[in-house]
């Protein structure tokens, strides 16, 4: 027989959890402690599930059958009423992650596993940080007017690239939002325009053939240490950044054909680079070779061979050579 109000509310605790049926796969468990739950048992692809439908008097016995009769349609339909909830419970807890720091850190995680150099990881985390006053946010919720006050205060410390920076930055962490479900739009979109354009510093330039050969010459004459001279006599020929060539190994050297392999993940488009060597940079190798060979970093640390070279080291050098305006650019 079906159950009735003053049967469930008559039903008294034991030391073990029971059970009461009602109809079609509806019962009532009454736990130990009194707690009395509604269950629908059912049976799908073969299996039997049991689905929670709520506490009774917060769930009567009215709601908890038409909360079994909806069960019952799904199942009709062909859909799991069980796999359904827990489907959509981790839906909620994706979109309740939307705050605007919530979804940057999502994106950066993106980044790390689509393989982007780690200079770039360090660097959306730096911008993220300088985001602070829109980070804890919901990212729906966000203005244009309060994306812009929150650059506003970058400019003010006179921080006018980073401020550009941020700006790309936050519409690349909205556009992933609004990819994802979380968000509507990108609102700084319509702040082009709106921030101080950055002066562009012009970085020194050796243009003419005698102040090159002055250079090189310098290099040559320098007095420091010798395997900081001869990376910065091969810097100049083989046009790398300070991050590929400071972190060279020499299984990457190939002197037999003179090439010099870069790996993907030291290149920041992700690709792998061969750089052709010349007759001087050949030679210069195979002194660092006498020096650093034949296994490990090309420029290890003065302090340790199992790390590779200063980052500052080199144009640290061209500024004791007199070179203050040179600068390697990362």
């Amino acid at each position: 027989m079906p159950l009735t109000d003053t049967q469930i509310r008559s039903l008294k605790p034991e030391s073990r959890p029971y059970k009461r049926a009602d109809a079609n796969g509806l019962y009532i468990e009454v736990r130990p402690t009194g707690a009395k739950l509604w269950r629908y048992k059912y049976g799908f692809m073969g299996k039997d599930n049991r689905i929670a439908l709520g506490l009774y008097p917060e769930v009567s016995l009215a709601e908890a059958r038409r909360l079994r009769d909806d069960a019952r349609r799904k199942l009709r339909d062909g859909i799991d009423p069980l796999a359904e909830r827990k489907r959509d419970k981790l839906v909620a807890q994706y979109r309740a992650a939307n705050t605007f720091g919530d979804i940057a850190k999502e994106y950066i995680d993106k980044s790390v596993a689509d393989g982007r150099a780690d200079a770039t990881t360090v660097k959306a985390n730096w911008l993220l940080d300088q985001l602070k006053p829109i980070a804890a946010m919901p990212v729906a919720d966000l203005k244009p007017v309060e994306v812009l006050a929150a650059l506003k205060k970058i400019e003010a410390r006179g921080k006018y690239e980073t401020a550009r920076r941020a700006r790309s930055f936050a519409s690349r962490v909205f556009r992933y939002a609004v990819a994802t479900g979380r968000g509507e739009s990108d609102p700084t979109a319509v702040l082009r325009g709106a921030l101080i354009a950055p002066r562009v510093t012009h970085h020194a330039a050796l243009l003419e053939p005698e102040a090159v050969g002055a250079f090189l010459r310098t290099i040559d004459g320098y007095t420091g240490n010798a395997i900081t001279r001869l990376g910065c006599q091969i810097a100049p020929h083989v046009m790398a950044r300070p991050g590929e060539m400071r972190k060279a190994l020499w299984p990457e050297i190939d002197f037999e054909h003179a090439v010099w392999s870069i790996p993907a993940e030291r290149m920041k488009m992700r690709r792998p680079h061969a750089v052709p060597l010349s007759r001087q940079v050949i030679a210069y190798l195979k002194q660092l070779h006498e020096l650093t060979g034949p296994e490990g970093f090309v420029f290890p640390a003065f302090h340790t061979s199992r790390r590779p070279m200063s980052e500052n080291t080199l144009n640290q050098a061209f500024r004791r050579m007199g070179y203050s305006r040179v600068r390697l650019k990362t």
